[in-house]
C-alpha cells in the first residue's frame, strides 16, 4: 500500500516539475485560494448572503486566474519549444511529442483546477440558495 502512493506520488510530483514549477505553483496558488474561498462561503451559510456572494466571487475571480496562468504557461513552453525547433533544425519526432508535452502539462492543470473550483462554486450557490 505504502509503494503504491509513494510511486503514484513521485508520478505527480514528475508531472508538476515536468509543466515548471513557476507556472504550476501559481496555479496550485490559485486553486488553495479558490478552494478557501469556497470552504469559507460554506462555514458562513447561515450569514448574510452578501458574504457568500462576495465569497462565491473571491473563489470565481482564483479559479479563473488559475486556468488563464495555465494557458499562459503553455504559449510560453510553446515557444520555447519552437524556439529550440528552429534552432536544431533535424528534430527528432520524440523531441517534439516531448516538449508539447511538457507544455500542455499547465493548460491541463489550470483547467482541472478551474473544473473543480467549479463544482465546489456550484455546491455553494445550490446550499446557499444565492
Amino acid at each position: 500500500m505504502f509503494l503504491t502512493s509513494f510511486y503514484s506520488n513521485s508520478i505527480l510530483v514528475n508531472l508538476f516539475e515536468d509543466g515548471g514549477t513557476l507556472f504550476m505553483s501559481l496555479i496550485l496558488i490559485s486553486f488553495l485560494l479558490s478552494i478557501f474561498f469556497i470552504v469559507k462561503g460554506f462555514l458562513k451559510l447561515n450569514a448574510d448572503n452578501s458574504h457568500i456572494l462576495k465569497m462565491i466571487k473571491l473563489a470565481k475571480d482564483f479559479s479563473y486566474l488559475g486556468l488563464v496562468i495555465g494557458f499562459l504557461g503553455s504559449m510560453i513552453g510553446l515557444i520555447s519549444a519552437f524556439d529550440a525547433i528552429e534552432s536544431l533544425g533535424n528534430v527528432a519526432p520524440s523531441m517534439v511529442a516531448g516538449g508539447l508535452k511538457v507544455a500542455l502539462l499547465t493548460s491541463t492543470f489550470g483547467l482541472l483546477t478551474a473544473a473543480l473550483s467549479r463544482v465546489g462554486i456550484i455546491g455553494l450557490r445550490f446550499l446557499s440558495k444565492v
